[in-house]
């Protein structure tokens, strides 16, 4: 039974931190500290200190936005505060434009552990992620209270686990020592951020959920802020561990880092456990992006289109049909993905392109539309967002590229209709 009523407002402050810093943590942990360690080696310890110092302005914006302007659509209902409709519609598309390039990535590093998991009968990558995509669907479909309690036990696992690390590989201050910075080091941290943004993505998507919050004037802004302290504090846990047992600097490293130090440290006992909590942080992960696509979809029905099946909102407080079509692009972009053979380092600069220019445009947005301390912390997230966006480089033309696209005023380019003869 479906209804054309609201989202139900479930979510708790803690179960808020959970779903956030499980989120950030999620496919996040099990890549980008190596890929980072790659590329800039113990340099990535000052990566990680500066994008964190970077993320706090952004974070803290996100907070006072959500706080004023609750709602499902996210950053797009954020621009058609501060501008216009049409704005509005081209971020609602370059949200969605992540979709073929982030999630087929997100989703084959999940189905990746749970391949490990399956008979050797099924076990086939494309299967898994299959699968995986079809447990997002149950999950999203069940409703936000029962997936943020899943997500707070994921997040209370994924600490255990670094924590567990760095009790058996017997780290000391001696491990956590900075290296020191020559004019050369600035290229490589930039480089680095350019991937490591991925890791706090999660912020915007989970801006979509502030209309289901119990109390979203006290608690959204706490969740956001605790969650991206959590998180940071945990990568860069996760990235002295990496650069002391050096596993990074080659392909197999950039999807493997973790299931390899638990093999080093723990043996093969431990094997079936940390696939399965792998699996569990990137599904966690995916899940949140999942739920923010389908309430984003449902927002723009809801305010365009309010008599589409896509507005409805089912028994649970969801909305089923915007979730089943999510589902479905879902499956379409792992075929795709499969087929061209993914890159993980392409792809995730490919859509932290989009992820950037959306909370450079969320900035933008909160520049114009708040007052006081954070009007001054939004000019200053704002430059923060345009320099990380330049970090990125040649992929910053992707994003471009869509918003310019969905920019264009289509709606003038089509021919009028000749009235009808008497």
């Amino acid at each position: 039974m479906e209804a054309m009523g609201e989202l139900k407002k479930e979510i708790t402050l803690i179960s808020g931190i959970g779903q956030l810093s499980t989120t950030l943590l999620g496919t996040g942990l099990f890549m980008v500290p190596a890929i980072a360690a790659g590329i800039a080696g113990h340099l990535s310890l000052w990566a990680w200190g500066l994008l964190f110092i970077a993320i706090c302005p952004i974070a803290l914006t996100f907070a006072q936005l959500g706080k004023r302007y609750p709602s499902a659509g996210g950053t797009a209902y954020f621009v058609r505060q501060a501008f216009d409709k049409r704005l509005e519609k081209s971020v609602a598309w370059l949200f969605v434009s992540v979709i073929p390039v982030g999630i087929p990535a997100a989703i084959a590093l999940a189905a990746g552990f749970l391949q490990q998991l399956l008979p050797e009968a099924i076990n086939s990558a494309m299967l898994a992620q299959i699968l995986t995509v079809a447990l997002l669907m149950a999950v999203n479909l069940s409703g936000t209270k029962s997936s943020g309690r899943l997500q707070t036990v994921i997040a209370l696992s994924v600490f255990a686990l670094v924590a567990a690390f760095w009790w058996k590989g017997g780290l000391s201050t001696n491990d956590i020592v900075m290296p020191t910075l020559d004019s050369d080091a600035f290229w490589s941290i930039g480089a680095a951020l350019g991937v490591m943004f991925w890791c706090f993505v999660g912020i915007e998507a989970f801006a979509h959920m502030g209309e289901e919050f119990k109390n979203p004037q006290r608690d959204f802004p706490i969740a956001i802020l605790v969650g991206s302290f959590i998180a940071g504090a945990t990568y860069w846990a996760c990235s002295v561990i990496i650069l002391k047992f050096g596993a990074y600097g080659s392909a197999e490293f950039e999807s493997a880092s973790i299931p390899w130090i638990s093999e080093q440290l723990f043996g093969n006992q431990f094997k079936v456990l940390i696939s399965l909590l792998g699996f569990a942080a990137c599904f966690a992960s995916v899940n949140l992006y999942t739920q923010s696509l389908s309430r984003m979809v449902w927002a723009q029905a809801r305010e365009y289109k309010p008599t589409s099946p896509l507005a409805r909102v089912s028994i649970k407080g969801v909305p089923a049909n915007a979730t089943l079509v999510i589902g479905a692009v879902l499956i379409l972009s792992c075929v795709g993905g499969e087929l061209s053979g993914l890159d993980l380092e392409f792809f995730l600069k490919l859509a932290n392109s989009v992820f950037v220019l959306v909370y450079l445009l969320a900035m933008l947005s909160a520049y114009k539309l708040l007052t006081g301390v954070g009007k001054v912390l939004a000019a200053i997230a704002l430059i923060l967002c345009t320099i990380v966006f330049i970090c990125l480089g040649w992929s910053m033309l992707y994003a471009l590229s869509i918003l310019a696209l969905f920019s264009l005023p289509w709606e003038k380019l089509r021919p009028l209709k000749q009235p009808k003869p008497e």
